[in-house]
């Protein structure tokens, strides 16, 4: 049974890693409805045991350290973070609370403005010029990106001020802005972030930013309202929304009625904030934990939108478990496209009742990943079926045997498993494949060397690979200091892979590199080929049904899709390289025998990065067969009907040179 300081520190960690994808990487793997409730968790526990509150725990401090690529900056005022309400019953008891301590706030006045979703960023003015711009960071330190907000054109480079000032803001992109990135970035508050963590300022000068100013710190601000009108005086940008509210009541009636209008406004938001308008009282109320107890966010339910479930395709993880996805028609759903998402397990499926052609609810708070909440069955089509299980892992998996784990217990539900197969043995498999030639070519990373890193725990996924340290890889047995320093090198030189060699690294059912060509030259960007559709994905040539389900169901996967952002949050970046225009363009490859210059798979290298196909068989669109030895019968039948040429190893060396 586990004890509470185990629950405790497993919470304690869980919840830092949370924070550091959410506040420095702006790559949340989880709602803010999860971490809230491991939150709440975590306090319960400390405060029922207070002999487990240690200084790790995220109840003792705002989030994470800043990223180190920008200078820091500690702010002389924490940038704090805000408590959550998500009903009127837990705003009130806020007030209650806060009244409790202080009688004044039961005739207090509340200013209400709206909850940007964006990238929170300090401006310092001294006597009246933009010394520097610092972001968030942990809340007790930021980080320097003076440079990249002076690009925004809604940031004031002089104001009309003396001595030091402070402006804090959100930096956004508007949903109307953002359509032009879209490909490139999930949603609008990451394509803020991500610009501003730029290092290059024109890159950011190139994307249009806006600066929301919400809070101001010079002498002579006694409240709220006055600092929103001295920022517009200022020369600042502010909510036409922010307004003073006589009473909280008012402010939860305005919360209301504001629930209906949100969406119309120009950029993402999922509440309103509500503070204490006059700053003396509201700094006397101070703060809790991580909280000032004068300020509280009022979240509105997750986004929900309906779809048609158009498929129910089964991917197979990185653990061998059988994980079932619906492929949806398009849906926009909090701010961001949903084509598919996971259904968990067998039991999970059959709770919903999910069939082929159902109407279904999906849901989405905020960045996370999307889910389906319920099906309509007023709308169910009068020939849907029952999902069956086992029918289609047999359909779509005929050369695969897999057990049900016995885990009735736990609230995972039945999981099928691939039978034969352990967590180990298949991650070694896929970092095989992913160094292998065929695919990224990472030299020093073989089977055995593999074999070495996995059983060391050292490479958990295969975005751990750009995580290893010579001195790490150094005390394995395999490993001297020079070897381990060539394999980490090696490593980070394929920081930058070729689009198609990535797409094959990936290990997706069904894409070889052939295919993986064909996918890389259609899409040419990585982000494209994740999102697209199974209507694009048939579109191209050599993609049918059952690879297009594959590539769904690849991306569709919680574990694949925290792998992909662990990846790009490493520096891995795709790159797109056009052979379509190479010398063998248009031109088909079969080969027969064996090459004395090279092997097979360098063969079809060659061929494709000179724009050519290499094949299995020969066909009617084959233009040479290459014959490195004796040539089969049939495959010279297969010549002779389909007019294709026959060629020598020298011919052919002359052909790729």
């Amino acid at each position: 049974m586990t004890t509470p300081r185990q629950r405790r520190d497993e919470l304690v960690k869980l919840l830092n890693r949370y924070a550091r994808e959410y506040y420095v990487f702006d790559k949340p793997s989880v709602s803010d409805a999860v971490y809230d409730s491991l939150f709440g968790e975590l306090k319960k526990i400390e405060a029922e045991n207070p002999e487990l509150v240690a200084p790790d725990s995220p109840t003792q401090r705002v989030a994470a350290e800043p990223l180190k690529k920008f200078g820091k900056w500690r702010h002389q005022t924490r940038m704090i973070s805000i408590l959550d309400a998500f009903s009127d019953e837990e705003a009130w008891a806020w007030f209650e609370r806060i009244s409790k301590v202080d009688e004044r706030v039961r005739s207090a006045e509340f200013w209400v403005d709206v909850k940007m979703d964006g990238l929170a960023c300090a401006l310092h003015y001294e006597d009246g010029v933009l010394a520097r711009a610092v972001t968030r960071g942990d809340g007790f330190t930021g980080e320097i990106v003076t440079q990249n907000v002076r690009t925004i054109k809604s940031v004031p480079l002089s104001i009309a001020a003396s001595g030091f000032v402070e402006v804090r803001g959100e930096i956004i992109m508007t949903r109307q802005n953002f359509i032009k990135f879209a490909d490139k970035f999930a949603n609008p508050r990451n394509f803020a972030a991500g610009t501003i963590r730029q290092l290059d300022p024109k890159i950011v000068a190139e994307r249009p930013l806006e600066f929301h100013s919400y809070d101001l710190f010079m002498d002579g601000v006694a409240t709220n309202e006055q600092a929103y009108a001295e920022l517009k005086k200022l020369g600042f940008v502010t909510n036409p929304q922010a307004h003073l509210e006589k009473t909280f009541d008012g402010a939860l009636k305005y919360a209301a009625q504001f629930e209906a209008e949100r969406d119309d406004l120009p950029f993402n938001t999922d509440g309103l904030v509500i503070k204490v308008n006059d700053r003396q009282l509201y700094d006397d109320l101070g703060i809790v934990g991580k909280n000032p107890r004068g300020v509280i966010a009022y979240k509105y339910p997750a986004e929900e939108a309906t779809t048609v479930v158009r498929d129910i395709v089964i991917s197979i993880g990185r653990t061998g478990a059988a994980t079932p996805v619906a492929v949806f028609d398009p849906v926009v759903v909090a701010g961001t496209t949903v084509r598919h998402a996971s259904l968990h397990n067998a039991d999970e499926i059959a709770r919903l009742d999910v069939r082929i052609g159902d109407t279904a609810v999906i849901y989405k708070a905020g960045d996370i990943i999307p889910q389906v909440q319920k099906v309509l069955t007023e709308l169910r089509p009068k020939n849907a079926e029952k999902f069956d299980y086992k029918k289609a892992l047999k359909q779509q998996y005929p050369e695969l045997k897999f057990e049900k784990e016995n885990i009735s217990s736990s609230k995972k539900g039945v999981v099928y498993r691939v039978k034969g197969e352990n967590s180990d043995l298949i991650l070694k498999r896929a970092v095989q494949y992913y160094a292998s030639r065929t695919a990224l070519d990472i030299e020093g990373l073989g089977e055995k060397n593999v074999v070495a890193l996995v059983d060391a725990g050292l490479v958990r996924d295969v975005a751990d690979l750009y995580l290893l340290k010579p001195a790490d890889v150094e005390k394995l047995d395999r490993f001297a200091e020079i070897s381990a320093r060539n394999l980490v090198e090696a490593i980070a030189d394929r920081k930058r892979p070729q689009l198609n060699r990535f797409i094959t690294a990936l290990g997706i059912r069904h894409v070889g590199a052939q295919t993986a060509i064909d996918l890389a030259n259609h899409f040419q960007n990585f982000i494209k080929f994740s999102e697209a559709g199974e209507d694009e994905l048939l579109a191209i040539d050599g993609v049918g049904t059952i690879v297009a389900q594959s590539i769904l169901a690849y991306f569709a996967d919680e574990d694949n899709t925290k792998v992909l952002l662990k990846l790009q949050q490493l520096g891995v970046e795709p790159q797109f390289t056009d052979s379509s225009s190479g010398k063998l363009a248009g031109q088909s490859f079969v080969m027969t025998g064996s090459l004395k210059a090279m092997g097979r798979e360098e063969a079809a290298e060659r061929v494709r990065s000179l724009g050519g196909t290499f094949q299995n068989s020969v066909s009617k669109s084959t233009t040479y067969l290459v014959a490195g030895g004796k040539i089969g019968g049939s495959k010279k039948a297969a010549a002779a009907k389909f007019g294709t040429k026959i060629i020598n190893e020298q011919e052919f060396l002359e052909l790729i040179k």
